[in-house]
């Protein structure tokens, strides 16, 4: 009989039942595009923010206790100028979140004769591809870290030892254009130099006075053979929170769950020491402002996308509530027949949401369809990529449909609880 009864509602109220299950698939939809992106966000935040710059330093461990005990900067006249071993930077793909190091470029610094008067030559690696003693093959660099840098010429190459680099304000001064060459005389050996402007860059910093070459270049300039003075690191990381900042100030005050969590997350801080593990020699100095603006940002974008999904199912239940209301309104002549009959509140409420959950599950299947679609919209306008999706979303569209279903009815089944049938059936 009940099932007589289920049946005969879903044919004969189809229009206003399908109003239901388009305003559930709605709700799902949002919801289910608005939690796969908020799961898959956190790296392709955090992989969009790497193109503004590192957020790790890696500096030779002697010259960063001698900045730190006298508060001098790595340029400061005076100081002793460590070195990185250029063999050792291999490593940094050789850690265990390796996968998580997006790109890294060396760089040193020299000074020049150009004109009589001072220049800044730094030599670095462009777009430089490495063999990792692993197996694995990466290309990394310079000009994949400062991708907002507004760069005029061919990309510059690794094996190109005649070409240079040219800071915007250096071209101004000396009104160079691409093509031009200039000569250079090293203040470390009196070797002379001619160049080719490959590029003319603008970097909005202190970049625009200075000159890049390649490594080798730099290197013979300054007598500093396969020696490099600091290491730029960009690394995909995970926000900061308690555990991470307590690691920071001291790794031994951790419990060895404390530690084990604490290794075994992409911390900055953590990424920081197993540099430091690999490079002995080494001192990573992790750039927090940007870490922590990362963070920050992260955050937020999943706040508001868990906003966004609380706000779709709270919508959605209040429509639910006023369709299945008019619905109920409409049946009260049914409903009271049925308890004139010797049906209870209890079997009454439990048809009218047997019926409602039916279609609201076929509603939340067709919105979750729909759902993965939105956020595959999302994710390639917003981030250029696919969003995996989550499967762990699938049960929570579950919860959500029998959520948003339940709330809604609530204010239907407190009407037809107080239906008396004497009322209804006399029309009053």
């Amino acid at each position: 009989m009940f099932r007589r009864m289920l049946c005969s509602v879903l044919v004969h109220q189809k229009k206003k039942l399908f109003l239901i299950a388009l305003t559930v698939a709605l709700g799902v939809s949002l919801a289910t595009a608005m939690l796969n992106v908020m799961f898959d966000v956190g790296d392709k935040v955090n992989q969009e923010l790497k193109a503004y710059g590192a957020n790790l330093n890696i500096v030779p461990r002697g010259s960063s206790v001698i900045s730190e005990m006298y508060q001098l900067d790595n340029n400061d006249k005076g100081q002793a100028v460590q070195y990185i071993k250029q063999d050792e930077l291999v490593k940094i793909k050789m850690i265990f979140w390796a996968y998580n190091i997006v790109d890294f470029a060396p760089f040193l610094t020299t000074k020049a004769d150009f004109n009589d008067k001072p220049i800044t030559v730094v030599g670095t690696w462009f777009n430089k591809h490495l063999n990792i003693p692993t197996g694995d093959q990466v290309d990394t660099g310079m000009l994949a870290m400062k991708s907002w840098w507004t760069i005029d010429g061919k990309p510059m190459i690794d094996d190109n030892l005649q070409g240079v680099m040219v800071g915007e304000t250096v071209a101004k001064q000396w009104n160079l254009k691409l093509g031009d060459t200039i000569d250079i005389i090293s203040m470390q050996n009196n070797k002379k130099l001619t160049l080719t402007v490959n590029n003319i860059f603008h970097s909005g910093g202190v970049e625009d006075a200075q000159i890049y070459v390649s490594l080798p270049v730099a290197q013979d300039l300054a007598n500093k053979k396969g020696l490099v003075e600091r290491v730029e690191v960009s690394a995909l990381t995970t926000p900061e929170n308690e555990l991470a900042r307590k690691a920071a100030q001291d790794p031994n005050s951790l419990s060895r769950t404390e530690w084990d969590t604490w290794y075994c997350t992409a911390y900055i801080s953590s990424i920081a020491y197993q540099l430091e593990e690999l490079m002995p020699d080494v001192r990573v100095k992790a750039i927090m402002q940007v870490a922590e603006s990362e963070g920050a940002i992260l955050q937020k974008t999943q706040l508001l996308m868990l906003l966004l999904t609380i706000l779709s199912l709270i919508c959605s239940a209040l429509a639910i509530s006023n369709l299945v209301t008019a619905n109920v309104i409409e049946r009260s002549t049914e409903i009271g027949l049925l308890k004139a009959l010797g049906a209870t509140n209890t079997a009454v409420a439990m048809l009218i949401l047997t019926e409602i959950l039916i279609i609201a599950l076929l509603g939340g299947f067709l919105g979750y369809f729909i759902g993965l679609g939105f956020a595959q919209i999302i994710g390639h306008t917003v981030f250029g990529s696919f969003v995996q999706p989550k499967m762990i979303i699938v049960p929570l569209v579950l919860i959500m449909v029998s959520l948003i279903t339940l709330l809604g009815s609530l204010p239907a089944l407190r009407i037809m609880m107080f239906l008396r049938p004497t009322n209804v059936l006399h029309g009053r």
